[in-house]
């Protein structure tokens, strides 16, 4: 019998939301560990990497995922539909020199990155992994940061994920993070997943029991991304544009100048703090958003994503715009505000058309998460999975996976793609049909699982 979730309590949600990561533990005995890291050093010496083969690779893998801790965490974080990505990786280290800072890629780096938790990492540790073992390196708070802000390699704040074996982080997959040095030259071994939220939040699924997230200070969050913090908790606990109109227009004017002139950070808050400002805050935003300054034009997107209703006449204006940085980012805008967007959905859909590839991509995503109205939408991805581009193929997989059964005119679309060339484009398919789930999507689902079934037994020295 699976167990029940354990899920996060309101101090672990808030160190998450304000720190960008979280360091848990699973229960499994020692042995169980033992036999896992000897599976892993025989494969990688006689095999290599399993790359996205791990999984059915090493059968005991599995059952960490299925580990009430890590069940409860993801659950808490990404919501109980949530979806074990087709990328996965054994990330093995053995040197002395620490990787690069750096995020992992939306597979292309001019993608929009949520600050709402869309998208989540484990990073599996199966040995006792000390500071010296080189475990992996996380910087606190860095998730709302698309730049890097910070000079030097070696930084104080540094959080690691040590730990005995079965420690796991559980991360923001936009954090700052890197590789750090393996002193002791022993083998280390980071098994890391992705996993992506299905469906938006209408009410908090973790052990929640405070309606007000409080100062993220008290959990060693920085201060200065309090307005962000304050969001992600209600946007989690299903409130949507929870702080629009809570601030007076007063301070508008000095918002806005720290909105071009600031550090990111500050940048970034005060974009949140404009969008809370009323209708004088929304306007300071789109002028912003349809500025000469990329930069500045991302970080009001994202306040203008947290504005509520107030904002989406405007946003949809720019959709006509010749801009395409003010195009992209006001799609991307319009849908965090999901429903409170509905009128716009048409035009979102009509961009399929647009000659922007990176427009297209931000589409896709939007169409995916503003699934209020699927008769537009879901024609629009079915459109999708033929671009001549591969990531808005396999990122419209995505988006049909989050509409789910209102997508069923999409299933002999998804049956084409299973030819596609890219594995992901395939991989995405596959979910798409099983979230759709009618027999025709079954149908498909199974014919191409059977004929595409792998043996985990199988090996160069063990053939048949």
């Amino acid at each position: 019998m699976t167990q029940q979730p354990l899920l996060l309590n309101d101090d672990q949600m808030k160190s998450f939301i304000a720190n960008g990561f979280l360091i848990l533990k699973t229960d499994f005995p020692s042995e169980f560990h033992e036999r896992l890291v000897t599976q892993l050093n025989e494969i990688y010496d006689k095999e290599g990497n399993p790359g996205n083969n791990i999984l059915p690779r090493i059968r005991d893998l599995q059952r960490v995922f299925e580990h009430p801790v890590i069940t409860g965490a993801l659950t808490s974080v990404l919501g109980p539909e949530y979806l074990l990505h087709t990328h996965r990786h054994g990330h093995y280290n053995s040197i002395p020199k620490p990787g690069g800072w750096h995020k992992d890629s939306y597979w292309g780096y001019n993608r929009l990155r949520n600050h709402h938790p869309w998208w989540a990492m484990i990073m599996y540790f199966p040995q006792d992994t000390p500071t010296e073992l080189g475990p992996t390196g996380v910087l606190p708070g860095t998730q709302y940061e698309d730049q890097r802000n910070f000079a030097s390699d070696e930084m104080e704040e540094e959080a690691t994920a040590k730990g005995e074996a079965g420690t796991f982080a559980l991360i923001h997959y936009d954090i700052w993070h890197r590789s750090t040095p393996n002193l002791l030259g022993n083998p280390r071994f980071m098994l890391k997943f992705e996993f992506m939220r299905t469906q938006a939040p209408t009410a908090p699924t973790w052990n929640n029991e405070q309606p007000e997230l409080g100062d993220i200070t008290a959990v060693g969050g920085r201060s200065e991304y309090q307005p962000i913090a304050e969001d992600v908790w209600n946007w989690l606990s299903g409130r949507v544009a929870s702080r629009a109109n809570t601030l007076p227009a007063e301070e508008v004017a000095e918002l806005a100048a720290q909105l071009t002139e600031a550090a990111e950070p500050e940048a970034l808050a005060a974009s949140y703090d404009l969008a809370a400002s009323g209708p004088a805050g929304i306007a300071a935003l789109l002028e912003a958003l349809q500025g000469e300054s990329k930069k500045v034009s991302r970080i009001a997107s994202y306040g203008l994503s947290t504005a509520g209703l107030n904002a989406v006449e405007g946003l949809t204006e720019v959709l006509g715009s010749e801009n395409e940085t003010a195009v992209n980012h006001a799609v991307f805008a319009l849908s965090e505000l999901r429903g409170l967007a509905e009128s716009s959905v048409p035009q979102v859909a009509a961009l399929m058309n647009h000659s922007s590839v990176i427009i297209r991509r931000t589409v896709v995503d939007a169409l995916g998460i503003m699934s209020v109205a699927p008769q537009t939408a879901v024609p629009a991805l079915i459109q999708a999975l033929s671009d001549e581009d591969t990531q808005v193929r396999f990122m419209a997989g995505l988006a049909l996976v989050r509409i789910g059964a209102a997508a069923a005119d999409a299933v002999p679309a998804l049956a084409a793609t299973l030819q596609d060339e890219n594995r992901y484009v395939r991989g995405h398919s596959l979910e798409a049909l099983r979230s759709i789930g009618t027999k025709e999507a079954h149908d498909v689902l199974l014919h191409e699982l059977f004929n595409t079934r792998w043996c985990s037994d199988t090996t160069p020295a063990s053939t048949f």
